[in-house]
């Protein structure tokens, strides 16, 4: 009898048995795919394991889970202490931007020396990949190159070679015997993954997949491949900027709180071990349309400078243009400046930018935001040693976020000497600085040195 085909989404995973021209789970519009619903003939078959025994929960976890420290410094911490053993990642990221690169100074720093890496190459050739080793100062006998885009093949030589890890660039370029479509397909890539998983399960070799992304962002593939692996991490960067960062966006083993930061040298991925001081090394330091924030990337405070400007506009809609901050966001700051201090935006150009190709994602930026705003519209500078850090709510009150005594030591310790924070935050901050508590974004034209007159 003929198996029935399944279909199912590429953008959220949500399978069906027929073909629609939109998904009913997410709405995307032809975004289903075919693809069988079980392997073909030709397909690996895994060993029969007996059924599991159900365990009681309070012994299941009795001691943490090992780690294999990996490096360089910063990939450690973003993955909660090292590499699981057993565990699948995912890498993405978009074409250039360092992913392989990171990869191999990872392979070259793995600390467990008794055993090679096995990194396996769908894409380049082993001279392209030993010239970039070459650049990297790389030269271990222990880095096992493998030119393989056959899944079962890598399998064998993982049984042959039985590394403490094992890294596959990328997942898009390998295919499965028995899956009739070509590589990178979603049938393919979810059958790949599949075949990996259960070699990481089984054998306890961490394996980390690269994957690319799509133009919007999303990671290549199926959305099942973000669910099937146990950790998701994101290089992101700005074309042409030399600053990329790390996080994890899910994380079974540590928090997808954490955020590292590398300059791409000619020498490779180096650390960016104080990234305040290298975010505002080039602040021109009284211009108007700078404000200097305080926020919190992963567990650390971080300083970013914001840059806004505003110009008449010759547009019927004026142009809302905002990089690092959500354009949403940016509009709701627009609109309380508007009705609560009479600042008209409307026929105005506005534009804003977080320095450094950075987009952070907690309200604590928008007090700055909004200074930059101000100062950028009256065309006065706030204070060179000025920081800020509050969230602005839809009435003009400055409102409390966490961590205020570590955003504040981390811009003292910057020689920031004035601090504007939300009143409530005041208490239990002492660090040798000057305090500005702000309970409204009215507060914010004493910063300026006006009181609000003229303004319209």
């Amino acid at each position: 009898m003929k198996e029935a085909r399944r279909f199912f989404c590429t953008e959220c995973g949500n399978e069906t048995s027929k073909w629609m021209g939109r998904c009913p789970a997410c709405g995307a519009w032809n975004s289903l795919a075919a693809a069988p619903a079980a392997p073909g003939k030709g397909a690996r078959k895994g060993a029969a394991r007996p059924p599991a025994e159900p365990v009681p929960v309070s012994g299941a976890a009795t001691r943490p889970e090992p780690r294999i420290p990996v490096g360089p410094e910063g990939l450690d911490r973003v993955l909660g202490g090292g590499l699981v053993p057993g565990s699948l990642v995912l890498l993405s990221g978009e074409p250039g931007i360092g992913k392989s690169t990171l990869l191999l100074q990872m392979a070259a720093s793995l600390q467990e020396r008794d055993r090679p890496v096995l990194v396996v190459s769908g894409e380049e050739s082993p001279r392209q990949v030993a010239l970039r080793a070459r650049r990297l100062g790389i030269a271990s006998e222990r880095v096992l190159l493998l030119p393989e885009t056959s899944t079962e093949g890598v399998i064998d030589r993982i049984a042959q070679v039985d590394p403490a890890c094992v890294v596959v660039d990328s997942v898009q370029t390998m295919t499965a015997a028995g899956v009739d479509s070509a590589a990178g397909s979603v049938s393919q890539v979810r059958a790949v993954a599949a075949l990996f998983q259960e070699v990481a399960k089984s054998r306890g070799t961490p394996v980390v997949l690269v994957g690319h992304v799509t133009k919007d962002g999303q990671v290549a593939g199926p959305k099942l491949l973000e669910h099937l692996v146990d950790v998701v991490l994101t290089m992101e960067g700005e074309p042409g900027h030399e600053l990329r960062l790390l996080r994890a966006t899910k994380n079974r083993f540590g928090t997808v709180a954490e955020l590292a930061l590398f300059s791409m040298t000619g020498s490779g991925l180096e650390p960016v071990r104080n990234p305040s001081a290298w975010l505002l090394e080039d602040r021109q330091a009284g211009a108007p349309g700078s404000a200097v924030a305080v926020t919190v990337e992963g567990t650390a405070p971080l300083l970013v400078e914001v840059q806004a400007l505003t110009v008449a506009s010759q547009l019927a809609s004026p142009r809302r243009v905002a990089r690092g901050v959500e354009p949403g966001r940016l509009a709701l700051l627009l609109a309380v400046l508007e009705r609560r201090l009479g600042l008209g935006f409307g026929d105005r150009d506005v534009f804003v930018n977080v320095v450094g190709g950075l987009a952070p994602r907690e309200p604590g930026m928008d007090l700055a935001v909004a200074a930059a705003l101000v100062s950028a519209f009256m065309d006065r500078p706030l204070p060179p040693s000025l920081a800020l850090f509050g969230e602005v709510g839809l009435l003009g009150e400055v409102r409390g976020v966490g961590r205020a005594p570590e955003r504040v030591r981390e811009a003292a310790a910057l020689g920031f000497g004035r601090i504007a924070l939300p009143a409530r935050d005041r208490d239990g901050v002492n660090e040798g600085v000057v305090l500005l508590p702000q309970r409204h974004v009215g507060d914010l034209l004493t910063l300026l040195g006006d009181d609000g007159a003229g303004i319209g």
